[in-house]
């Protein structure tokens, strides 16, 4: 796998995803109990296959089960997948998805504290 971009994952691929950065590595039976989404357990096994090959999880064979742990951090994928979709549905500009993100649904007073600590902190770097 280059070192460059990961592919996008799926839906179906974030899913076991959060539950690899939520829980540590975990086995395929691990990961299946804990989705409970209805999807059998060769579903998950196949879909965790592909998500070896495509790089998105590491896979450890030492063991009799495998265990499988995500590649990147969850801050790292979130990191990409926005700025993808900054890119394609923004026009590329942040800002129109951080003023779309903010009037679809109704932020926490903490939110809003920490969003205004970040847009002073942006502010001042482009100040200097």
């Amino acid at each position: 796998m280059s070192r460059g971009k990961l592919p996008r994952p799926t839906d179906a691929e974030l899913a076991i995803l959060r539950v690899l950065w939520d829980q540590g590595a975990r086995t395929v039976r691990e990961v299946h109990e804990t989705l409970q989404d209805g999807s059998g357990y060769t579903t998950v096994l196949k879909t965790m296959q592909i998500m070896t090959e495509k790089g998105l999880v590491t896979r450890d064979e030492s063991q009799r089960a495998h265990v499988y742990s995500a590649r990147l951090p969850r801050e790292s994928t979130q990191r990409q997948l926005v700025t993808d979709l900054v890119d394609r549905v923004f026009g590329g500009s942040p800002a129109r998805l951080a003023l779309q993100a903010l009037s679809t649904k109704k932020t926490s007073p903490e939110e809003l504290a920490e969003l205004r600590q970040l847009l002073d902190s942006l502010e001042k770097e482009s100040e200097s």
